[in-house]
């Protein structure tokens, strides 16, 4: 299928972009404490543009000195960080990119510690719980931000962007304006869709002064608030008309606030393109360009969104950070080598909100773009045991660089515990990522040897100059009565059909295997009974993950007995103690019962070796049983060392 509207050039205001990819704002923690942008901001931009990418979105800058989010976030509101933002555009520029910059305030969603100020909103209504209660901004004050706004987007320009995109969306200061669930003003800035529209107003018409037609003026807003009493879409498609009217040239589509954040980074289960109904809304209020965002990885269906007219351009956010050569990929028929964004979170939205550095479990090189892939200085011969996500990203990493790799897999199927995780309702697009691995494996000239089992015996004979031990995780039997027995069937083995249960189910193990189990089963018409060892399940989970979870439970009547500590495992039920009170029960009838206690790492290899005086590395599960992040990042560490 070809994309060839995506492809296309188009006019936004004074600026022509190249092709409608889009890179949109994401927080990524790369800049300077002091509010410049780092080196590894340029190069985090420029592998984007080096991508493909036709416009680079800047993430959310600080317009407003006291308005800070967050420890490493860049500021304008002075002119020292120009220069280093100069560095940006003019990387971007290079590889024919065009930039735009997220002029933000971030309202009751920010942190007074981190800003040094009390936040402020329209009015003082917390963003969510644990949230600081911002206070009223003065009505006086309200104009003194505007004319902020603007001083930034003249710096701004002065460091070579092309657009700057002001933020009204996801519950910042400028959302909490527009919508009448967050402003209860009886000022000229509250009541009326006009009053509440006066302060994003008089913000365009400052910005559209201060940069004199040089620059395009986009904005960011909700298709819907997704809260009660908030923004819907009509409301959203109003907002569009008048925004227009006012002078902003492209709108940026987006949708919800922060306490409805699973429609803003949506989890794996969410489908690219889940928000088009309401982009298309908005699309039909206006007729200057429209981007949409939501979940969109591959590119087939936003292509299809531009030909039938519904959006202009789409932006690929996380899909970004997985892959910043997804553009170059999708135009060059070369979609088969693309490595997908499988929303997983655990290294981007988990680490913005950290203020630590983004990360991608992916995409190993993110954060890293500024030291790039050096070939190996010296050739060696890599020996890698085992065939999961830690081992194949070691295996092509290293051979990407020089080595002569060779990757043995004991079993007959490629991805270990990565690849049974895509069994669960809504994890299939992890199938994607293992088979992205197992493409650059290919590329890079590795040598895959499957049903072979790495031995200390193997390892003379083929007498490598490393080993890289990723010999994973095996399924955790903990020391219980009856834990052990054949007649207890094990997640993995229900997951991959190897084994099949009866009608009535009971799934030892409330954390992330015993709940996708359980999720698994209740899909299919299982009556399955899930038990928790704590007072919720789903420990592990990521929480916009669960969310979707908990909907699957109460649809398909799964049933969960929670504090239930296992004391026995029988063919029929189980024997329990409440972690509570301490009293004892027992629960009997079921068909099975499946063991879902999670992982422990197997590694017969390091030891032995070691003692042979083989020089070998260890990582991922074959480590620790943990996250598949963790597994990535120490193949690239590793990967990169030899």
């Amino acid at each position: 299928m070809s994309v060839k509207h995506i492809s296309q050039p188009i006019q936004i205001g004074p600026m022509k972009v190249k092709n409608r990819f889009v890179v949109p704002p994401m927080g990524n923690n790369f800049a300077n404490s002091d509010g410049t942008w780092s080196d590894q901001s340029v190069a985090y931009y420029e592998e984007r543009a080096k991508g493909g990418f036709g416009l680079i979105t800047i993430e959310a800058t600080v317009v407003h000195k006291g308005a800070k989010g967050g420890p490493l976030k860049p500021c304008l509101y002075d002119d020292a960080s120009i220069p280093s933002l100069k560095r940006i555009t003019d990387a971007c520029h290079s590889h024919g990119a065009c930039v735009s910059i997220q002029l933000q305030n971030a309202g009751p969603e920010g942190n007074a510690k981190n800003a040094g100020a009390p936040i402020q909103a329209a009015s003082p209504i917390q963003g969510s719980f644990g949230r600081d209660v911002p206070e009223e901004v003065p009505t006086e004050q309200v104009y003194e931000l505007v004319k902020g706004y603007g001083d930034a987007a003249e710096r701004a320009m002065k460091g070579g962007v092309d657009a700057v995109e002001i933020h009204m969306a996801h519950g910042y200061l400028v959302s909490s304006f527009i919508s009448p669930r967050t402003n209860k003003r009886v000022d000229e800035f509250g009541g009326s869709f006009e009053n509440r529209m006066r302060f994003p107003r008089l913000i365009v018409e400052e910005v559209k002064k201060r940069v004199g037609g040089k620059v395009a003026i986009l904005a960011r807003i909700n298709s819907s608030d997704e809260v009660e009493g908030g923004m819907d879409v009509h409301d959203s498609a109003a907002v569009a008309a008048y925004l227009e009217e006012c002078g902003v040239e492209c709108l940026h589509v987006s949708r919800a606030v922060h306490i409805k954040d699973e429609f803003m980074w949506a989890p794996t289960t969410v489908h690219g393109g889940f928000s088009a109904e309401l982009a298309t809304e908005i699309k039909r209020a206006v007729e200057i360009p429209i981007i949409t965002v939501g979940r969109f990885t591959e590119p087939q269906y936003a292509d299809l969104l531009i030909k039938e007219g519904r959006a202009d351009l789409v932006a690929f956010g996380r899909q970004s950070l997985a892959d910043p050569h997804t553009p170059n990929k999708a135009m060059n028929d070369d979609l088969g080598d693309l490595t997908p964004c499988i929303a997983c979170l655990q290294g981007c939205t988990a680490n913005m909100y950290q203020g630590k550095p983004i990360r991608c479990l992916v995409n190993p090189f993110l954060g890293y773009e500024l030291e790039g892939e050096p070939a190996a200085k010296t050739k060696k011969k890599i020996l890698v045991a085992g065939g999961g996500p830690a081992g194949l990203c070691a295996a092509f990493i290293a051979a990407e660089r020089g080595h002569e790799v060779t990757l043995c897999e004991s079993s007959n199927v490629l991805g270990g515990n990565m690849r049974i995780a895509a069994f669960p309702p809504g994890k299939g697009d992890i199938t994607n990522l293992v088979r992205s691995y197992i493409v650059r494996c290919h590329k890079a000239g590795v040598n895959i040897v499957m049903n072979t089992a790495v031995t200390p015996e193997l390892v003379r004979e083929q007498n490598p100059d490393e080993v890289i031990v990723a010999t994973g995780s095996k399924t955790l039997i903990r020391d219980i009565p009856g834990a052990d027995s054949p007649e207890i069937l094990h997640a993995g083995r229900v997951l991959t059909g190897q084994q099949v249960p009866g009608k009535k189910v009971l799934v030892g193990g409330g954390g992330l295997v015993g709940t996708e189990t359980a999720d698994f089963l209740g899909e299919l018409g299982y009556d399955v009974t899930l038990l928790a060892t704590r007072s919720y399940y789903g420990v592990g989970m990521i929480g916009e993950h669960k969310k979707f979870v908990e909907k699957n439970f109460a649809e398909n009547h799964v049933k969960v007995i929670y504090n239930a500590r296992a004391s026995e495992f029988l063919a029929d039920g189980v024997d329990y103690k409440d972690a509570i009170d301490g009293s004892m029960h027992a629960i009997r009838g079921f068909d099975n019962v499946v063991m879902a206690l999670g992982y422990q790492s197997f590694d017969e290899l390091t030891e032995p070796l070691k003692e042979a005086g083989v020089s070998v590395h260890t990582i991922g599960d074959a480590v620790k049983a943990r996250r598949c992040l963790n597994a990535t990042e120490e193949a690239r560490l590793v990967a990169m060392e030899l």
